[in-house]
């Protein structure tokens, strides 16, 4: 056995063994996400005159009237998070949460570069980048989904 043999085994086994607990960095990733989003839809939904002020005079939305933006962000902030949390359609449910993000960041930047905000969006926007690609890992629906079908 030479000495690349020697040093290959035991770094294949290290990888394999971390590989296999990507289902938790990967659930962290859709349950963490999912609830930033989630209190945020909530918060707008029981405050709503409060929402609809802050999206007319502060939030710089791009191309909708600020009450369709209201709307909108609401209701994405409420159900494409629930799609995240299940692991149901979870690239694609991480896709539209990204597009929520994407346009938080652009309407709020101003203000999200003066301190910490910007950076927790973009630390969201690779959270949810890793459930792109990576889809939902073995806890989700998406995983027993596709094992009970695939048997089929």
């Amino acid at each position: 056995m030479n000495l690349v043999d020697r040093l290959e085994a035991p770094i294949g086994k290290a990888n394999h063994g971390l590989a296999w607990f990507s289902w938790a960095l990967l659930l962290y990733f859709r349950l963490h996400v999912a609830s930033v989003f989630l209190k945020s839809g909530w918060w707008k939904l029981n405050n709503w005159e409060t929402n609809l002020t802050i999206f007319e005079y502060e939030y710089d939305v791009p191309l909708l009237h600020y009450e369709a933006a209201a709307y909108l962000a609401t209701f994405g902030e409420l159900v494409f998070p629930v799609f995240l949390v299940l692991g149901l359609g979870t690239r694609y449910a991480a896709i539209l949460v990204q597009c929520i993000n994407i346009v938080a960041v652009v309407s709020y930047y101003p203000t999200l570069a003066k301190g910490a905000g910007l950076a927790l969006h973009q630390l969201y926007g690779a959270m949810l980048l890793t459930s792109m690609v990576f889809g939902g890992g073995l806890v989700s629906m998406d995983h027993w989904l596709q094992r009970k079908f695939a048997r089929a």
